[in-house]
């Protein structure tokens, strides 16, 4: 878990709520897609949604395995629970094999350089149904293809192009072991372009639920290479402005992922 000789720093607590931090106190989230993960979870099953939150960073490669997570009381203040129920969410996951704790200077609580799933070689999750593929795949479709027209219609800082080029690399460069995990940043990074949060999170709740239909069906070498090729169109689409060639490469790619996923599966 995070290690707690931090020094401390001073707290309010608004009545009906958790002590917080000052917001100025907090670190920058490294991304819109950081920003939405490690946001205030639901009342009611503070817990539950904690461990929820921080798979979902996990899974989706906002944190990297062997990356650091933030301190015990920025993820307390972000997700508007107590200290104790971050405290319990990570000792679950580190128990599950997702987090390793380390002491001492240096220490914090980091992602597993292997997690639980790509270790037994099982998928996570029960064979999903025909529905379900249709639901997960049909909404994909809506929040990633009008994802990447309106980025190809917004007028991008530098930022925002070296951003996407990187994503671009790293996902082309990745191994089979770390290509889902980059693949998703890639995807996101690009919902991240269009500005609005809620979009994001949207987009990050789908892919979650994507990566669990993938984790049912092998990595291909030659699908790997075609989606590659189809990645490159869809970002030279978005950096050139030309909305419906962003959002006819977004349709063919996901297409080539549904018709893998339904061939496998239904």
């Amino acid at each position: 878990m995070a290690d707690d000789t931090e020094a401390a720093t001073p707290t309010h607590t608004v009545p009906g709520s958790v002590s917080t931090t000052p917001a100025a106190s907090l670190p920058a989230p490294a991304s819109l897609a950081d920003d939405i993960v490690f946001r205030p979870v639901r009342n009611g099953n503070a817990f539950e949604d904690t461990v929820a939150r921080l798979l979902q960073a996990v899974r989706l490669g906002i944190v990297e395995p062997g990356g650091a997570l933030p301190p015990e009381r920025d993820l307390a203040v972000r997700f508007s629970v107590s200290r104790d129920t971050v405290r319990d969410a990570i000792r679950s996951l580190s128990d599950a094999g997702y987090l390793v704790a380390r002491r001492g200077r240096y220490g914090g609580t980091f992602v597993s350089d292997r997690l639980p799933a790509e270790a037994t070689g099982e998928p996570a999750t029960a064979v999903p149904t025909v529905a379900e593929i249709d639901d997960v795949l049909g909404l994909r479709e809506i929040l990633e293809v009008g994802a990447a027209r309106a980025a190809a219609g917004r007028s991008l800082s530098a930022d925002d192009r070296d951003e996407l080029w990187q994503r671009l690399a790293e996902t082309s460069e990745s191994s089979a072991l770390d290509y889902r995990r980059l693949d998703s940043r890639l995807h996101l990074a690009i919902g991240q372009l269009v500005g609005t949060p809620t979009l994001v999170s949207l987009m990050a709740d789908n892919r979650t639920r994507v990566n669990e239909l993938l984790d049912h069906i092998p990595l291909l070498p030659i699908n790997i290479a075609h989606s590659n090729r189809q990645h490159e169109a869809i970002v030279a689409a978005i950096l050139t402005g030309n909305r419906d060639g962003a959002a006819q490469a977004m349709s063919e790619h996901l297409e080539g992922s549904a018709v893998l996923l339904r061939g496998f599966l239904a």
